[in-house]
């Protein structure tokens, strides 16, 4: 929120909810939030919701037809997307459940792959999966405004990056530093530790140059142990710009020193010289 000095107010304090509900000045706020939070799903502008289906759809029916307007044009193509929070159903049961939105005014076409509105309904069934109640707790309908970016937990992935080590930092965690480090573009990072560079290779998603050192000359050469169960032996070329390459990251990559990082790098240079 600080990155870009954004302003938000609750509209309800979350307990144990996997959601908020706030207010923001505009939905360009919104966006440059999502556009850095990997732990966000989606982003919808609320236009109704209730404690239970049949409130909900009484109150969408109240909701201004002068704010729907703009997205239910004729030219505007759009989808219905039926999502649920800890309880599974067959495509028969959300087709059922889409068809209990007949009555709102959409005119455009419907475009289930690249349509210009998306429209979600989502029911709430607790955070418990393997005893969800008979109904939800609570539902929401909204339009969709903007998505985080949860694909890059999946990019980033450790099951597919060219070289890991035993104390790899998972994804998620390292792009959620990277966030609290305040990474832009241009930024110089710098990580002591680096191991086998996660927190670099986050740091370059969001544009920061990156360079680290680390005490341990096996792993800064890939010379170590391999980490996975099925590997005998480390390919030759592992190594922490194997893993900017993998990701087209490598113009960013500084490069890695292998030193303690207690020694000021300049008293380290200058015994180089010498």
């Amino acid at each position: 929120m600080s990155l870009f000095n954004i302003e938000m107010r609750f509209v309800r304090k979350p307990k144990d909810e996997p959601y908020w509900i706030v207010e923001f000045p505009s939905e360009v706020e919104v966006k440059l939030l999502a556009s850095r939070s990997v732990s966000l799903r989606n982003c919808i502008e609320l236009w109704a919701h209730a404690p239970n289906v049949q409130k909900l759809h009484e109150e969408l029916k109240l909701y201004p037809k002068s704010l729907m307007q703009p997205y239910v044009q004729a030219d505007k193509s759009f989808k219905i997307e039926v999502d649920t929070f800890c309880k599974h159903f067959s495509q028969k049961e959300k087709v059922d459940k889409l068809e209990a939105f007949s009555y709102l005014p959409v005119d455009g076409p419907v475009d289930l792959k690249t349509p210009d509105v998306t429209f979600q309904y989502i029911e709430y069934y607790g955070i418990i999966p393997h005893c969800p109640p008979e109904q939800p707790y609570e539902v929401f309908f909204g339009r969709w405004v903007a998505s985080g970016l949860r694909q890059l937990i999946k990019k980033l992935s450790l099951k597919t990056r060219k070289f890991i080590g035993n104390t790899s930092m998972d994804p998620q965690l390292s792009l959620l530093m990277a966030n609290q480090a305040k990474v832009t573009d241009g930024s110089l990072v710098v990580d002591p530790f680096v191991g086998s560079g996660s927190l670099l290779v986050a740091a370059t998603q969001f544009g920061g140059y990156v360079w680290g050192t680390d005490i341990d000359y096996l792993m800064l050469h890939g010379r170590t142990r391999p980490s996975r169960i099925h590997q005998k032996t480390r390919d030759r070329d592992e190594s922490v710009r194997a893993n900017m390459k993998q990701y087209n990251m490598e113009h960013r990559y500084m490069d890695v020193l292998v030193t303690d990082f207690a020694t000021p790098i300049s008293s380290l240079i200058t015994m180089q010289k010498k």
